[in-house]
């Protein structure tokens, strides 16, 4: 379900320290729980998802669309060096603390992510951030493990912006009804689905020792 980005913020998240200029556009709960231990395998998961083999055909022609404008317009061309708006920095990693540089070596970010230009961040325990620039923004999508009261951890996920002139924001309002309409409630599914279908076919002890 989507979340105010009070429960977001209300953390002390490494990306708040490195991005306070960006806009927190959208929190999201994640249908997936588990113990502390499973952060990594949940990454490994959400990082390797492709939107061509969704099961939401809407969701795969947005994608689709999205693809074919940013390969016409040249919007996505990662040879560009683009500032992060209002600043002379091309990324935010020069704004990391230097013990987490380097951090996000794994998991290996799949084929999606790459070809859209996606580049990770940092991982701690739990947070992980890779950021995006091209010609609308320049965005990050941080994944967070969250906390509950009995113990458990659930995952959410937090998507941070800067537009990029007029055609981010013409852009960035265009598309939010099919954000919140169509790409983001099939996300949900998905991940909900990849995470219910590991749960079956993982042995109990090796998937959460919680549960013994």
């Amino acid at each position: 379900m989507r979340l105010p980005n009070s429960a977001h913020e209300a953390h002390p998240w490494v990306i708040a320290q490195i991005a306070p200029d960006f806009t927190l556009l959208d929190v999201w709960a994640l249908p997936v729980q588990s113990s502390r231990e499973q952060f990594a395998a949940f990454l490994e998961g959400v990082v390797s998802f492709d939107p061509a083999n969704a099961e939401s055909a809407a969701f795969r022609a947005l994608f689709s669309l999205r693809r074919r404008l940013g390969a016409f317009f040249g919007w996505d061309d990662a040879a560009k060096k683009r500032p992060i708006p209002g600043s002379t920095e091309t990324t935010l990693s020069a704004r990391l603390p230097g013990d987490l540089r380097g951090s996000a070596k794994t998991p290996v970010i799949g084929d999606f992510l790459q070809r859209a230009g996606a580049i990770p961040l940092y991982r701690t325990d739990d947070e992980w951030a890779a950021e995006i620039s091209n010609d609308t923004v320049h965005g990050v999508l941080h994944l967070a493990w969250v906390e509950q009261r009995d113990g458990r951890y659930r995952a959410q996920m937090g998507v941070y912006v800067k537009v990029r002139g007029k055609l981010g924001a013409i852009y960035m309002m265009l598309i939010a009804p099919f954000r919140h309409l169509i790409v983001y409630p099939a996300l949900m599914r998905q991940i909900g689905r990849a995470w219910d279908a590991r749960d079956v076919a993982t042995p109990s002890a090796a998937r959460d020792p919680q549960r013994g």
